[in-house]
């Protein structure tokens, strides 16, 4: 195993330290359908918020298995906050792919929250110096404490094409609607972000295309190296942390509690001593430690790519689909067989094992992180097939 950097040592151990506080403030948290202030505020003092930041701008610049062993910590303590976290590190990522004239906006302060938009629901037309930007993006994970906000569009050209583009926006100049009510993942907040007519200046939009394929040319002014990983590769990559956090949490909770529970209605005194748990307490386990494992090979194959200043190849970035699509599964059914065996008491809004549950639930039915979309582009290519995707 590659050793951590000192920046990532110290990073991790006092995002494991503040563990039992995310996971406490999780009912709170849920409640109001945001993460609770203090979570915000003990992950920025912990740095992670600094963790994709080019050193130029006073960040860390962590590889990204540093990055996603910290986000999966985090997603231990509390699978919203974890969530969050994942957006607001990956698009920071991203702020890396613009020219370096908005890289110096955007990194100012060596920390930084920026969320995403990233389903093009949006128009951009051309004006001086920049473009108007007109629109609204649902599902805006963790809008509501970012600093900017990476939003999809489309730019209508003059010959009539239209062109998908990422735009740069700060945060304080878009509406945020209050229409966040869901029964999982309530607490990152997703809500709608809008614009009307907003001005974007022309260093602040990327095109699609060049983003996916690493063509900006912004990558090359921040000094780093090894950190070129493709874009989906590196949000599928982070987004499974989460997963894997919030499934260690849960077997944790499962696992803390177990042992002197009596089952009702039976002779069964503790329930740690029956079979039926043994069984399934094992099987979540490997499930778990088997997610881990899979996550670790396409980790390593992409920091492998990035150190040699290649971008992965089709067919690999259509691997890391599909093992991360198997790897979210793998921790959907591990929790279910921990469900099964959990009792009533397990139902209550108190108990952290069930937010845990109906977080990774809902989460796995996120577009891009749904499991069987990751499978079907991994197949097409294992049986000869062009992947038949843009977002690998």
């Amino acid at each position: 195993m590659t050793a951590r950097s000192a920046g990532a040592e110290n990073v991790l151990k006092s995002v494991r330290e503040i563990v039992p506080r995310l996971r406490a403030n999780g009912l709170e948290s849920e409640n109001r359908r945001w993460i609770v202030q203090e979570n915000i505020d003990l992950l920025e003092a912990a740095g992670v918020f600094r963790i994709a930041v080019p050193k130029r701008f006073g960040g860390l610049d962590l590889s990204l298995k540093e990055q996603v062993e910290i986000l999966t910590e985090i997603s231990r303590g509390c699978g919203s906050t974890g969530w969050v976290s994942v957006a607001w590190v990956s698009s920071a990522w991203m702020a890396t792919l613009y020219p370096l004239k908005a890289q110096e906006e955007i990194f100012e302060g060596g920390s930084v929250r920026i969320s995403g938009g990233f389903t093009p629901t949006a128009k951009m037309t051309a004006t001086e110096g920049g473009y108007l930007l007109t629109g609204a993006w649902r599902f805006n994970s963790g809008v509501r404490g970012a600093h900017w906000d990476l939003l999809a569009a489309e730019l209508e050209h003059p010959d009539g094409t239209v062109e998908e583009v990422f735009a740069m926006v700060p945060v304080e100049q878009l509406a945020i609607a209050d229409d966040w009510h869901v029964s999982a993942a309530s607490a990152t907040g997703s809500s709608t972000s809008s614009a009307t007519d907003l001005f974007v200046p022309a260093h602040r939009v990327v095109t699609s295309e060049e983003a996916v394929l690493g063509t900006s040319g912004g990558s090359s002014v921040t000094g780093s190296e090894g950190r070129d990983y493709g874009l989906i590769s590196y949000v599928v990559a982070e987004s499974v942390a989460a997963y894997i956090g919030m499934a260690r949490g849960a077997y944790e909770e499962f696992t803390a509690g177990v042992n002197g529970k009596p089952l009702a209605y039976s002779s069964v005194t503790d329930q740690a001593q029956h079979p039926l748990t043994q069984i399934q307490v094992a099987l979540a386990h490997g499930k778990i430690e088997a997610a881990q494992a899979l996550s670790d090979t396409y980790l390593t194959l992409l920091q492998e790519r990035a150190d040699a200043g290649e971008q992965p190849t089709w067919d690999e970035k259509a691997e890391v689909r599909g093992k991360a699509g198997v790897a979210i599964l793998l921790t959907k059914e591990a929790l279910e067989a921990l469900h099964s065996i959990s009792g009533a008491g397990a139902l209550s809004r108190k108990a952290h094992f069930q937010r845990f549950y109906r977080d990774l639930q809902g989460l796995s039915r996120h577009g891009l992180m749904a499991p069987n979309m990751g499978l079907e582009v991994h197949g097409r290519t294992l049986l000869g097939l062009d992947p038949d995707s843009l977002y690998l």
